[in-house]
């Protein structure tokens, strides 16, 4: 008895090849519509799936192939004598092979049209026949990626079908597709901020080298059905991208974007900001970013929110940086980039979207909103009023403790955060950290911003003893008044936001 192949793809890359090599190992081709009439044109002879079901095609093709004809051939268990004589009283016919990939909704989802026109193409019969076929998989062979076709041809070559091994890999290729396909789907249908199953859609970019060390593995996933800063952003220069370059960037960049009205240019080493500054000019706010930390920015990332003239791109160059990343690069800029041969350049084309963040621990996931508020209005809880120029420092130096791992503090004159203090077990140290770190560059006017509030009058009344002019803080504390009584003793102006920025 003749193997039968059912053909039906969006995705026509590969199948002339494979259906021929089908036919000349004597399988009966069965397709539908567009695949049938491309087969067709190419010489070769598949029967159209009207004649298996007996049945037209019908509701503009919405139903075809979701037919007892075509899932009894899938699904039928060839070791039952029962499931035998069953297809065999309805005149239902196996079918051994599938070749089917899905109608695209990835490619169309983030497209600037209606809802209506998205939900056209959701795919239901062709999800339907791969989850039939699959769940056969100990009698049917799976085709979903135009990748497989030459491997299965090769076995079906040599041994004349194809092993076990190999169906049961095809199978779980199909579902891990169709998974992800009814993610995309359920997320752009389901409004709701934390629905009863997490459902997760991502498309493999790569195989990494490693991860965040070299012995473990490690790969990069997009989004498939949204679009975002790390997704589809151009590589123009350098080597290829790590774990931690990816890491790094998405940190680097969303610091930037803080700054919507202002040229800002920040600096990452070891997923923390280790220099930030808004400028006048391009490359002014790069040499002021540099100068916040000229130790640890070597071997950094960098990146801008403005395009990257050539000015700028000479100053990059005369420090090592593993990574470059701008909206877009002037001509001369990026000829002066690409000297470096291992310098990664990269434009970033899309802007943010997420609106989640995500943390796996050891058997289950922590989801939550992204912290994307920002208080602009604050409380004065002084006697001390803070100028002009110290608000907007104090808002500067607020912006980027945000990216800064908890316990968090940054000292800023205004336009530079000159001073990082981050991830530490209290408080007191970040604040030393940071202050210190200030004081070695810079002996004008310093403010300092804290991600959490003052749980003792200590930081005051180290940041008096310091020469800070005024301070910026969520407040909260059982101690506040303790932290206020300070300010007002030493003259320190101290402004409370009502909002707690932690990132652990």
């Amino acid at each position: 008895m003749k193997k039968r192949a059912l053909l039906s793809v969006s995705d026509k890359e590969g199948l002339i090849e494979l259906a021929q090599f089908l036919e000349a190992k004597d399988y009966e081709l069965i397709s539908t519509g567009g695949t049938f009439k491309f087969l067709s044109e190419a010489g070769l002879h598949p029967i159209g799936i009207e004649q298996v079901t007996e049945f037209p095609e019908m509701l503009d093709g919405r139903v075809k192939t979701l037919h007892p004809k075509v899932h009894g051939g899938l699904l039928a268990v060839r070791d039952s004598a029962e499931h035998m004589k069953t297809v065999e009283e309805h005149g239902i016919d196996l079918i051994d092979l599938v070749v089917v990939n899905l109608y695209p909704f990835f490619e169309n989802v983030n497209k600037a049209i209606s809802l209506s026109e998205k939900v056209e193409f959701i795919d239901i019969g062709g999800p339907s026949m791969l989850r039939s076929a699959a769940k056969n998989f100990q009698s049917v062979t799976v085709l979903t990626d135009t990748s497989d076709y030459q491997s299965v041809m090769q076995e079906i070559g040599a041994l004349g079908d194809t092993s076990l091994e190999m169906r049961k890999k095809l199978a779980g290729k199909v579902f891990n597709l169709t998974s992800a396909y009814d993610a995309a789907i359920s997320s752009m249908l389901l409004d709701e901020a934390a629905p009863s199953y997490l459902n997760a859609s991502y498309q493999k970019v790569a195989d990494l080298r490693y991860g965040e060390n070299p012995h473990q593995a490690a790969a990069y996933y997009v989004s498939s059905f949204e679009n975002g800063a790390m997704k589809d952003f151009k590589q123009l220069g350098g080597k290829e991208l790590s774990f931690n370059n990816l890491r790094d960037m998405d940190l680097c960049w969303k610091v930037v974007q803080e700054f919507k009205d202002e040229k800002a240019c920040c600096a990452v080493k070891h997923s923390t900001p280790c220099g930030v500054a808004i400028g006048q000019t391009p490359v002014e706010t790069y040499k002021k970013t540099f100068e916040c930390d000229p130790v640890s920015i070597f071997g950094g990332i960098v990146a801008m929110n403005y395009p990257i003239d050539k000015a700028t791109a000479e100053e990059l160059n005369k420090t090592f940086l593993e990574i470059v990343m701008a909206p877009s690069f002037e001509p001369e800029a990026l000829e002066i980039l690409n000297q470096k041969k291992n310098l990664r350049i990269i434009q970033i084309v899309n802007p943010l979207v997420d609106q989640k963040t995500w943390v796996k621990i050891d058997g289950g996931m922590l989801i939550q909103d992204v912290d994307s508020s920002f208080s602009t209005e604050f409380q004065v809880t002084t006697v001390f009023q803070p100028s002009a120029e110290q608000k907007k420092a104090l808002l500067f130096a607020q912006r980027v403790v945000k990216y800064v791992k908890s316990n968090a503090i940054v000292v800023s004159n205004g336009t530079q955060a000159l001073g990082i203090g981050g991830g530490q077990v209290n408080r007191i140290w970040a604040t030393e950290q940071a202050i210190s770190r200030a004081k070695q560059k810079f002996d004008g006017e310093l403010v300092l911003a804290s991600d959490a509030f003052f749980p003792f009058r200590d930081v005051v009344d180290f940041c008096a003893e310091m020469g800070i002019k005024a301070l910026i803080q969520p407040g909260g504390s059982m101690r506040d008044e303790e932290s206020i009584e300070a300010a007002n003793e030493h003259s320190i102006p101290m402004v409370f936001t009502g909002m707690r920025h932690f990132l652990h």
